[in-house]
Formats: C-alpha cells, structure tokens, sequence
C-alpha cells in the first residue's frame, strides 16, 4: 500500500480536470492542472503583447514566470506572480492559442520541469496531455479519458458562458476544439497520445460520481493509501 502518482491525460474538453481532482480529494493527494499551467503561460504572452515564438524573449519571459497552486474553496487555483488570473485563463482567446503555445519547445521543457517539481512528496494526481507518456511516464495509474465531440463542445460552451463569452456558438466551438485535437496530437515535442499501460475512460454517459467511482476503485486497486 503507497501514495501513488496518477497521471490523467486526454482531449480538450473531455471531463480529465474533474475527473483528476475529485480523484485527488477523494484520496488526499495533490492535485495539479497542468493545463493551467500552459494556460497561464498563454495568458501572460497575451497580456505583455509577446510573440508566440521561440527566441530569447519568450525564453526571458518564461523565468520571470512564477506559478503555483494553492487551496481555495476546495480547489486548486492557479496563481501566477502572486495573483490569480482566475476566469482570464479559460476566456476563448486563451483557447485559441494555448495549443500553439504549448508546443513551443522551450515552453513545454520549462512546464514540465516544473511540474515534475510538484511530485517531491508523495501522493500526486496531474491531468494534462502528455503526463503518462512524458512528465511522469513512471505513473503508477494511468487513465486516459475520452468523451463524444459534441459532449466535449457543450462543456466549454458552458465554461465560456461562465466566463463571460457569449459571441460563440456550439458550432465555432466545436470547430475549435477539433483544431485544438489536431496540433496537440501532431506537434514535434510531447505530443498528446495514449500511454501504452493507461486504462481507457469513456465518459461520455457517466456523471461526476460515476466517473470518480470508477476511478477511485481502480486507484484502491492499485494499491492507493492517503499519504
């Protein structure tokens, strides 16, 4: 019986945020959103009016970054140089450009560093793209989630609508969420693909304690103890 790292992977939109930290409560881990972590990056570029592009002022860019997580209302929050960007980082914006932004080569080996960083103690549950196969592809569990197209479009429509957004209609939603797929899963460095040892989640038809039950139960399987 141990503390184990779990790593969460999947598409845009597909329920794996949820899934990671209701996991990570319900066992007493940590829990990361690696997402917002990419997301934040985005933001910060955005708000400084940076270029989405390799080169000694993105690199500049990157150390001057500070990113954490702290407990607030039961949740992980994000915060960036002492602030939190809070609803900012999901605004459709963001989305537009996180994917590229992500696949910066200097972006992700800096991410992911520091993600590695936050498994110093014991008991970690991370969702993101590329965690089992890549940030921590040791992971004693790993899952990876899926849910239909237009399930994943009606998520972050709802999202969008919460942060204010109310121009985007399901249709443009879903066309961004395909094109999201396509560079997560074709860029050069870490690309977002199935760990050959995950376990398959299909989420479409379950709800939030469906899903939790599940996992929970293949995490005690695995051995799973609060740390």
């Amino acid at each position: 019986m141990k503390a184990l790292t779990i790593a969460v992977d999947g598409y845009a939109s597909c329920g794996k945020s949820t899934l990671a930290k209701d996991l990570a409560s319900a066992l007493g881990y940590r829990y990361i959103d690696s997402g917002a972590m990419y997301r934040a990056v985005t933001w910060f570029l955005l708000k400084h009016h940076l270029a989405a592009e390799e080169g000694p002022t993105l690199q500049a860019a990157l150390d001057t970054i500070v990113l954490d997580f702290v407990a607030k209302d039961g949740s992980a929050v994000l915060i960036l140089n002492g602030q939190e960007p809070g609803l900012a980082l999901r605004s459709m914006e963001v989305n537009r450009m996180v994917s590229p932004v992500s696949a910066l080569h200097s972006v992700r080996i800096a991410m992911v560093e520091r993600q590695r960083a936050f498994a110093t103690r014991a008991g970690l549950t991370m969702d993101g793209r590329d965690i089992g196969t890549y940030v921590f592809p040791e992971a004693e569990l790993k899952i990876f989630v899926q849910s239909r197209p237009e399930i994943r479009a009606a998520r972050r429509l709802a999202e969008l609508r919460k942060a204010g957004e109310l121009q985007w209609t399901p249709e443009k939603v879903l066309a961004n969420l395909r094109e999201r797929d396509t560079m997560d899963s074709n860029r050069d460095f870490a690309p977002l693909r199935r760990a050959d040892d995950a376990v398959d989640l299909d989420n479409s038809d379950l709800n939030r304690e469906e899903q939790l039950a599940w996992a929970l139960e293949l995490a005690l399987a695995r051995g799973a103890v609060r740390p």
